[in-house]
């Protein structure tokens, strides 16, 4: 049985996918711009995924904020 997420990782994923959706962007799209797999990106907005700072950094820089904004509640 998997453990639920963490409050920072879900926190990362609502962010993700606000952020993504107020610049009108699919999950393909972003993971383009961030040069990630499409199926990572979904997997991040579900609070699936662990990410790493240098992931963190992509999404920022593709979703135009900075890697703090994806950390803020």
């Amino acid at each position: 049985m998997k453990a639920a997420p963490s409050a920072l990782r879900r926190i990362v994923a609502d962010n993700v996918r606000r952020l993504r959706r107020g610049l009108a962007m699919s999950q393909e799209e972003l993971a383009a711009q961030a040069q990630l797999h499409r199926t990572y990106v979904g997997a991040i907005e579900r609070a699936e995924r662990n990410l790493s700072l240098d992931n963190i950094e992509r999404l920022a820089l593709a979703l135009k904020v900075t890697p703090a904004a994806l950390l803020t509640p």
